[in-house]
């Protein structure tokens, strides 16, 4: 769970999404093949972990992306019943 905000005064928190999880177990994955590849010189996987790791960044972006999107959705809409509710008040 990550950022949160209130709809009628209850606290609600946002659910991190499966291309933010994909990606952070993207990055670390290819973090690991990076250093392996290091430490025994095999150059082949340590480009192949710098790639992956970039892939897993660029999709927990992706997906935080998406929950920001999300998000603001459902804040214009949290706001669109807010005004109903006071005209109808």
């Amino acid at each position: 769970m990550s950022e949160s905000r209130t709809k009628k005064g209850v606290k609600i928190m946002a659910i991190i999404n499966n291309d933010e999880i994909k990606g952070k177990f993207e990055k670390g994955k290819g973090t690991i093949k990076d250093k392996l590849g290091e430490m025994t010189g095999n150059r082949r996987m340590e480009a192949e972990g710098e790639a992956e790791h970039a892939k897993g960044e660029t999709r927990e972006t992706w997906g935080k992306f998406k929950r920001g999107v999300s998000n603001t959705v459902d804040a214009a809409g949290d706001a669109l019943n807010n005004a109903a509710d006071d005209i109808n008040d």
